[in-house]
C-alpha cells in the first residue's frame, strides 16, 4: 500500500466537469484528432481492427472489431483510478478480451474526462464512444454495457439511461449501492474505530481536501487497529467497526470460515480494514473535490439499530461476551457521539450523478465474488431491492463467485456473463441463463480456465440511510 499512498500524495488537484453531448463535435475530432483504423498484428490471423479517438471533453476512447462481427458491442467502464495515468481500455484482461474478440463481439471503451470520481461524465463518454465507433464501423446491432467496481456503477447506470442506446448490462463488483450509501458505510466504520480505539483524541473523518489529511488519518486509524487486536477487547471492538462497515469475514483458504469460527472471522476483518484503509479514505479527496463537499453523515443514526442488521451480529456480540464488554454501552456511546453533517450541496450532486434509481430500461446481470473487502457483497441486496421497488425485477439477475478479492474474477467468468445477458437481448427471456449450475456449466464449456458460480444470498446492507433521505426526504 505504501506506493498506493505515494501514488495518490502526488495527484494532480481535480476540477468538476459537467458532462455534455458531443455527437456534433465528433465529427469535427474524427478530422482534427486524426481518429484512426489500424490492423493488430498478428501473421496468419484474421485480426480485429483497431479504433482510437478523441471526445469533446478530452476523454480517448479505444475498440476492437473483429473480422467476422457478430453485431454486438461490448461497452466496457473501467473501474476508479488514482494517479495521472488514465488510459482507455475495452476489456478487464486481455484473455477476456481475446476470448470475446473470438466469439465475434467488438470491444470499445473510453478513459472518461478524468481520474478519480468520474461518473458524472463517464455514462455520456460512454455512450459518446459508441456514435464515435459509429461513424468509423458502423452502428452495432446491440451494445452490452460491462463494468467493474466503479465502472460497475456506470454500466448500471447505463442499463437505466442509456435509452436505446443500450441493450444489456453486464455489472462486475460494481459500487452499486451508489455514491451515497458507498461514502457512509465507509464513515460507519471509520467513525467506530476512531470513537472506540482511539477515545477522547481527535481524528479527522470527512471534510478530507488533500492526501496529506487523509493519510494522517489512515496512519491513526490503521495503528489503532493493529494495537487492539493484540487483546480480546480490542478485537471484539474491531470486530464491531468491520461489520458496521460490512467488512468481509472470509481472508484465506479455499472456503469460507466456519459459521461459529468467530476467530477466524474477526481475523478476517481485521486483515481486511488494514487493507481497505489506506485505499477508501484517500479516495474521499477525489470524490469531495468534484461532488463540491464531503457527503457523508452519521448525526441521528442510532447504531444499536445499525448493528443488530448485520450478518455479522452474532460475531460481535460473542466477542464482546468473551471479552466481558458491554455492547449495548459501546453502541450507546457511537450514538451518542453521531453529529456529523453533511455538504447537502454534495449529497444533491452525487444524489443526480452518481446513484442508481433501480428504473431499468435494459436487462441486467451483476455478478459479485463472496469475499470483497472494496464493494461489500451486500451492496447487491440493497440494489436488488431498490429494482424491485422501481418495477424492474424482471430485468434483473444476480449471480455470485466464490472468490475472495475486488474484481477477482476469471475469464471464463465474464464471458460467461456476457453471453448470459447476449443470449437475454437475443431471446428476450432470461430462461435459466443465469442460474449457478448453469452459468458454472456454461463457464466451464468455454476452456478458459477455472470458474466458480455458486448460489448464495447476501445478508442485508446495513447502511441505507441514503436511501431512507431519499424516501423520506431528510438525513439520519
Amino acid at each position: 500500500m505504501g506506493n498506493l499512498l505515494t501514488a495518490v500524495s502526488n495527484m494532480p488537484k481535480l476540477r468538476r466537469v459537467r458532462p455534455r453531448r458531443t455527437s456534433v463535435f465528433l465529427t469535427v475530432c474524427v478530422a482534427a484528432f486524426a481518429l484512426t483504423a489500424s490492423p493488430m498484428a498478428n501473421a496468419g490471423v484474421s485480426a480485429p481492427v483497431r479504433y482510437s479517438g478523441v471526445l469533446a471533453n478530452g476523454a480517448t476512447w479505444t475498440a476492437r472489431v473483429p473480422a467476422s462481427w457478430n453485431g454486438s458491442l461490448v461497452l466496457f467502464s473501467h473501474g476508479f483510478r488514482i494517479g495521472p495515468d488514465n488510459p482507455a481500455v475495452d476489456a478487464p484482461d486481455e484473455p477476456t478480451a481475446e476470448a470475446l474478440l473470438e466469439r465475434g463481439f467488438a470491444l470499445a471503451g473510453s478513459s472518461y474526462a478524468r481520474t478519480g470520481w468520474a461518473v458524472d461524465t463517464a455514462v455520456a463518454d460512454q455512450l459518446d464512444t459508441v456514435d464515435a465507433l459509429g461513424k468509423l464501423a458502423g452502428r452495432p446491432r446491440e451494445v452490452i454495457a460491462f463494468g467493474q467496481s466503479m465502472g460497475g456503477l456506470v454500466s448500471a447506470l447505463l442499463a437505466e439511461r442509456g435509452g436505446r442506446r443500450v441493450d444489456g448490462a453486464l455489472t462486475t463488483c460494481g459500487l452499486v449501492a451508489g455514491a451515497l450509501n458507498l461514502n457512509n458505510h465507509q464513515l460507519d466504520g471509520t467513525y467506530a474505530v476512531a470513537e472506540l480505539l482511539l477515545p477522547g483524541q481527535r481524528v479527522q473523518l470527512t471534510g478530507f481536501t488533500t492526501f496529506d489529511e487523509a493519510n494522517a488519518t489512515v496512519a491513526a486509524l490503521t495503528a489503532a487497529v493493529r494495537q487492539a487486536q493484540t487483546t480480546p477487547a480490542g478485537r471484539a471492538r474491531i470486530a464491531l467497526a468491520a461489520a458496521l462497515m460490512n467488512m468481509t469475514t472470509w481472508s484465506t483458504g479455499g472456503t469460507p470460515p466456519a459459521p461459529e469460527d468467530w476467530n477466524a472471522q474477526q481475523q478476517a476483518q481485521y486483515e481486511g480494514l488494514l487493507a481497505t484503509l489506506p485505499f477508501v479514505v484517500p479516495a474521499r479527496v477525489t470524490i469531495n473535490a468534484v461532488a463540491g463537499g464531503d457527503s457523508s453523515w452519521n448525526a441521528g443514526v442510532d447504531y444499536r439499530s445499525l448493528a443488530s442488521r448485520s450478518g455479522r451480529f452474532p460475531e460481535v456480540s460473542t466477542l464482546y461476551r468473551q471479552a466481558g464488554l458491554d455492547l449495548a454501552r459501546d453502541l450507546d456511546r457511537l450514538t451518542r457521539g453521531a453529529t456529523i453533517k453533511p455538504d447537502f450541496a454534495a449529497v444533491r450532486w452525487l444524489s443526480a450523478t452518481s446513484v442508481p434509481g433501480g428504473r431499468l430500461a435494459a436487462p441486467e446481470l451483476t455478478l459479485h465474488t463472496l469475499s470483497d473487502t472494496l464493494a461489500p457483497v451486500e451492496f447487491e441486496r440493497e440494489y436488488a431491492g431498490k429494482v424491485v421497488r422501481a418495477g424492474g425485477a424482471n430485468l434483473l439477475r444476480q449471480a455470485y463467485v466464490s472468490h475472495i478479492g475486488h474484481c477477482a474474477f476469471t475469464p471464463a467468468e465474464h464471458v460467461a456473463g456476457l453471453l448470459a445477458v447476449h443470449n437475454r437481448i437475443r431471446t428476450g427471456t432470461w430462461g435459466n441463463s443465469t442460474e449457478p449450475r448453469r452459468l458454472q456449466q456454461v463457464a466451464q464449456s468455454l476452456g478458459l480456465g477455472p470458474s466458480a458460480f455458486v448460489t448464495y444470498r447476501p445478508e442485508p446492507f446495513v447502511n441505507d440511510r441514503a436511501d431512507r433521505l431519499t424516501r423520506n426526504g431528510g438525513a439520519g
